[in-house]
């Protein structure tokens, strides 16, 4: 398995599309040629297998002493469980923020102070609410060894928050791999790659919507 298996069994169910000729508009209201739904991967078997079997091959190889898994909420939920399963290992998951009710609780599962954590986030592009979770989980007394999550858009955003959060994060698959494995297979025209590219490395410019 490698992240050209990963790249086209995302885009063989459409957990990604690719769309540069008709953006999609995110909440933000920025307009992008792609859109990532991995939540769509547990709805397909022979995906899934391979996407869980990757993050269980991630943790063990980047972070072999790691205690427990920590999902975020609640994309990462799912993905922590089943790879938790996979390993024989403890998971639980870091809500988005404390409940109002209860023990107010915001992290679900037992943690104890100074075991070791690796948090399974589906994707990251600006990886907000990945180091908040991180933060949150270093607050209880965890040590967070880093995030093994299942696409990366790349963007610089992202890679200066995770270094300013001294935060380490290995991904299943990347964009850079995602375009060139759609371009050889005729998901995207060739032109398309610089398109996609170009808005992943300044989001608020919608130049590359112009180019030809």
């Amino acid at each position: 398995m490698d992240k050209r298996d990963i790249a086209k069994g995302l885009l063989s169910i459409e957990a990604v599309f690719l769309r540069p000729s008709e953006p999609f508009t995110w909440a933000s209201g920025i307009k992008s040629p792609i859109y990532c739904d991995n939540r769509l991967t547990l709805t397909a078997p022979d995906v899934r297998t391979m996407v869980e079997h990757g993050l269980a091959e991630t943790v063990k190889e980047y972070y072999p002493e790691c205690d427990v898994l920590m999902g975020t909420s609640t994309a990462g939920i799912a993905h922590a469980a089943i790879t938790g399963h996979l390993l024989e290992m403890p998971m639980g998951y870091v809500r988005g923020s404390k409940k109002d009710h209860g023990r107010g609780n915001q992290i679900e599962g037992r943690l104890n102070p100074g075991q070791k954590v690796v948090v399974i986030e589906d994707l990251i592009s600006t990886a907000g609410s990945c180091c908040e979770t991180v933060e949150v989980l270093r607050e209880a007394g965890a040590e967070v060894l880093g995030v093994a999550s299942i696409f990366t858009y790349g963007m610089k955003k992202g890679l200066d928050r995770l270094a300013e959060h001294n935060t380490v994060n290995h991904s299943l698959c990347d964009l850079n791999t995602l375009v060139e494995v759609a371009a050889e297979t005729g998901y995207i025209k060739p032109e398309d790659k610089v398109k996609i590219l170009r808005f992943r490395d300044n989001p608020s410019d919608t130049g590359w919507m112009k180019e030809e």
